[in-house]
């Protein structure tokens, strides 16, 4: 009964040493991907400004230019944007009286996000409750040591054409999601790296800037 009971504590110690160093040792490479800023721009906006919370508007009346009017507008959608800001620090960074520099080896290139998203009353099934998840392409190259700040698309122009959100174009609702964005990238002896930040996005029929 003891050799159990000690076993399962040693399992459990196990457990909880591997969730703690996770962040360090997942993946072969020897830096990890880190989100510094991750910000989302309103694409109907007349001028877009990052901000750690999207207002997605689903449908922007356009008033220019020609044919559109003030009187005569052109019901338009617009995609929204995201702009990220990554670092690739290394996973061992020495002693103190040695510490370790990153070199190229250790430069990452970004090539490719996911963005999934989910509600925050629970209710997340895709072309119901929330958008479709999507893959998009994203090239950029952190140089070691540095950061590097990248543009994608938030949520496209198809979203809006779909439900759920095609709906809250003749409706006062507004939906509340968090979009997860994963990042993925390999550094220059073709190791992979990734990382998932998050936003909130709120859907719906806003006000025509």
């Amino acid at each position: 009964m003891r050799t159990v009971i000690r076993l399962v504590g040693l399992a459990i110690v196990t457990v909880a040493a591997t969730s703690c160093g996770d962040v360090v040792r997942q993946g072969s490479s020897p830096v990890y991907l880190v989100i510094d800023t991750l910000e989302g721009i309103r694409g109907a906006a007349t001028q877009g400004r990052p901000s750690t919370v999207l207002t997605s508007d689903v449908i922007t009346n356009v008033t220019q230019p020609p044919p559109c009017s003030t009187d005569n507008p052109c019901p338009t959608i617009f995609a929204d944007s995201g702009t990220v800001t990554l670092r690739a620090p290394l996973k061992d960074i020495g002693s103190g009286s040695t510490p370790l520099a990153p070199t190229t080896n250790n430069e990452v290139t970004i090539n490719q996000y996911r963005v999934h998203y989910v509600r925050t009353d629970g209710r997340s099934t895709p072309g119901v409750d929330v958008p479709f998840d999507f893959d998009g392409a994203v090239t950029g190259t952190i140089p070691a040591g540095g950061t590097a700040t990248l543009g994608f698309t938030l949520v496209r122009n198809v979203a809006k054409e779909e439900a759920p959100l095609a709906q809250l174009r003749t409706s006062s609702n507004i939906i509340n999601a968090i979009a997860q964005v994963t990042f993925f990238g390999a550094d220059r002896v073709g190791n992979h790296v990734s990382v998932m930040g998050q936003i909130d996005v709120n859907f719906g029929n806003f006000g025509d800037q």
